[in-house]
């Protein structure tokens, strides 16, 4: 791409030998993580994103672009977003989604940018530690990016979160890692795990065929990455598509094993769904129940960006190179990370105490603590509103059987201003319907039917063993349950 980028800042000299040496080291292993990239979209001047400049010492060179909606007020969230190689800020702020939702929900967007004289494709450096690590480089640079917005839009310290896609998928894993007292979440587009590479060769390494690492192991390099002591982490979405054969959806795996054992909750998911654009969804909740880490597996999508152009409330983006037409990534993340109402500035606290108090195979009953001066209460399922009550109790209707659904509530004040959203819990209706599939392992991993853990596979919800993670061990499994699956190779009743 020919963008602009500002002058190397002195010393000139430096600046230039460190430009040759990223060239030369990192050209062959940041092409292939391209995989032949082209940025579709208008230069870093386009309507509604303005650079920044003036944001610190920027020891890695970047450049600072933003969009802030219109009126945004004092407090509101502050989203930090990373492209992929040989992209532009401004060509993930056309094509991503996300200023859809900062105009919905309220809340800033920062865009970081990179150029060819950091790396020869303007990846970001996610495989050298120089730039990657706590306090260097263009891991520093973001971080102090993120100061500057703070500063300039009013923007909440404690509701910071970073997203990326591919080698900024992978810059953002670290991020996570090195600077968990900053952002409060993340998602990984097509991604890597934390420093899973330190030079070029490991590189190519994690993107084709990561390391089969413990949790353990995986936890380990983000605990080493943070500050000491460090005892509360972010939430992570991972997105990954079946079909990527740039970052081969084993990093997913990965990633699960990495931030699950960092946040101590094991690898057992706590419920599986199903989504539009062949998405499988499976969650894995904290101690109090509130989903720490989902991952997004996206059934046949190759190597980029879930996007899902159209008006809907739960669709956005543009489709182009390596942004492909399936889910809306940036809506589902967005209501992930609780972005959806709490950018209000209301006063009002979130409701306590969500319960669901009973279910049928069509309904959800739930019911939560009254909070004060609330004149109502808006119920949301999946992160779209289905229902407004004056009371604290709300019963959902017209549900499909066997089918989980995740419900929050926020209270809305007299002047019909709503407040953040309550911490989640999911309903499940009754009456489901077992069913069978008989596939690989690797396959059945896939599809979201199994995990697996140390090149072993095990079926979701028995944690039955199935033997090795491979295309040749095959194997039938019943869902007994949703996201509850049991081996049934001897006969299954469904």
């Amino acid at each position: 791409m020919g963008q602009s980028h500002p002058p190397l800042s002195s010393p000139k000299g430096h600046r230039l030998i460190r430009g040759i040496r990223r060239w030369a080291t990192a050209a062959a292993a940041t092409l292939a993580l391209s995989g032949g990239l082209v940025a579709a979209g208008p230069p870093a001047s386009a309507a509604g994103l303005t650079q920044i400049s003036g944001f610190g010492t920027n020891p890695g060179n970047l450049s600072m672009y933003a969009y802030a909606p219109d009126s945004l007020p004092s407090g509101a969230p502050l989203v930090v977003a990373l492209h992929g190689c040989t992209q532009s800020a401004s060509d993930y702020y056309a094509h991503s989604g996300w200023p859809k939702f900062a105009d919905r929900y309220g809340f800033a967007l920062v865009l970081p940018q990179t150029s060819s004289a950091n790396n020869a494709n303007s990846c970001f450096n996610w495989f050298e530690p120089g730039d990657s690590s706590r306090g260097r480089g263009e891991a520093l640079s973001i971080r102090q990016m993120v100061d500057k917005a703070v500063s300039l839009y009013g923007s909440d310290a404690r509701r910071v979160y970073v997203t990326g896609l591919s080698a900024g998928g992978g810059m953002t894993a670290n991020l996570l890692a090195a600077y968990p007292d900053v952002f409060a979440g993340g998602a990984i587009d097509s991604g890597l795990p934390a420093f899973c590479a330190d030079t070029v060769a490991a590189a190519y390494t994690c993107m084709y065929s990561p390391p089969d690492r413990t949790p353990d192991q995986w936890g380990d390099l983000v605990r080493s990455a943070a500050p000491a002591g460090t005892g509360s982490w972010p939430r992570v979405a991972i997105w990954q598509g079946t079909a990527d054969t740039t970052v081969r959806p084993a990093n997913a795996t990965e990633l699960r094993d990495q931030w699950t054992d960092v946040w101590g909750i094991g690898q057992t998911p706590s419920r599986t769904e199903n989504l539009s654009g062949g998405t499988t969804l499976t969650v894995y909740d904290d101690a109090v129940g509130r989903p720490a880490v989902e991952v997004y597996s996206v059934s046949g999508m190759a190597h980029g960006l879930a996007v899902d152009p159209g008006s809907g409330a739960e669709q956005c983006g543009t489709t182009g190179t390596y942004y492909l037409d399936t889910i809306c990534s940036s809506y589902r993340t967005a209501r992930f990370w609780g972005l959806d109402g709490g950018g209000t500035g209301t006063g009002l606290p979130a409701p306590t105490g969500l319960t669901v108090t009973g279910t049928t195979g069509t309904t959800a009953a739930l019911s939560w603590n009254a909070v004060p001066a609330a004149a109502s209460y808006t119920v949301r399922r999946d992160g779209t509103t289905v229902g407004t009550t004056a009371s604290t109790a709300y019963t959902d209707t017209g549900l499909a059987a066997g089918t989980a659904y995740r419900y929050t509530v926020a209270a809305v004040d007299t002047a019909g201003a709503t407040g953040p959203v309550s911490s989640a819990v999911t309903a499940t209706t009754t009456g489901f319907t077992p069913t069978c599939h008989t596939a690989s392992n690797y396959d059945h991993t896939l599809a979201g039917r199994a995990h697996q853990s140390g090149g072993h596979t095990f079926a979701n919800g028995s944690e039955e063993p199935m033997g090795l993670w491979n295309t040749y061990t095959v194997h039938t499994l019943e869902q007994t349950a949703p996201g509850h699956y049991v081996v049934a190779d001897s006969g299954c009743p469904a």
